[in-house]
């Protein structure tokens, strides 16, 4: 597995992450066939790097209720 470099990307809140602090991600949207995801509460710790293709089948799952 290769590394990859996140120094340089710009974060942004997931917009159903809640405003009280808890349960909240951020994901890098400048990689275009991958989608680096981590804990906004943790920002110096590990990021979760997914296909682009499986985190938007993961959203639209989340979406149409399939996960909780």
């Amino acid at each position: 597995m290769r590394a990859i470099d996140l120094s340089n990307v710009t974060w942004r809140k997931s917009s159903y992450s809640n405003t009280s602090g808890g349960a909240c991600i951020e994901i890098a949207d400048n990689h275009p066939a991958l989608v680096p995801v981590r804990d906004s509460k943790d920002p110096h710790g590990p990021a979760l790097v997914f296909p682009a293709g499986a985190w938007g089948a993961f959203v639209a799952a989340v979406k149409g209720g399939a996960v909780a």
